[in-house]
């Protein structure tokens, strides 16, 4: 079967964007930024930011966000850092900006989330509390509540 032109295109741009995207999960820790990503794609940052939310329903700095909060969730459980040294450890440079996008993925501040997970997780199975304990942006958890009603 021969392939149009657009749809050669269309193929090397997903898997542009694959690689884009298995980079951050990677690299989540580096310091990224989206001109940086595309040109490394050897893609413009417009069209790697349009592609990528069209691709994967979310733009780049927000998929990148939920890697680092994830990481970071991850590391509060287990407790042996403060919450700055987690900011840092997942990438982040502001304290701040990591708080703020923390409690918007997670509900409620790092330190909180700490706090109760040392509470909730005593004993249970690291499969479970990964799934248990995967962020949802409030937005998300907000639809998913009205659904369920």
């Amino acid at each position: 079967m021969v392939s149009t032109p657009a749809e050669q295109q269309r193929l090397s741009d997903l898997t542009r964007l694959r690689r884009v995207r298995d980079r951050i999960d990677r690299e989540y820790a580096q310091p990224l930024d989206v001109e940086r990503l595309a040109r490394d794609a050897h893609l413009s940052a417009g069209h790697l930011s349009r592609q990528f939310k069209a691709a994967y329903g979310e733009s780049v700095y927000a998929y990148l966000m939920t890697r680092r909060i994830e990481r970071a969730m991850a590391l509060l459980r287990i407790g042996e850092l403060s919450v700055t040294e987690v900011c840092f450890a997942v990438g982040c440079s502001s304290l701040g900006t990591f708080s703020t996008r923390f409690t918007e993925l997670v509900g409620m501040p790092p330190s909180a989330y700490r706090q109760e997970m040392a509470e909730v997780s005593e004993g249970m199975p690291s499969f479970i509390e990964k799934q248990v304990t995967r962020p949802i942006r409030n937005r998300e958890a907000a639809a998913s509540a009205s659904q369920l009603a």
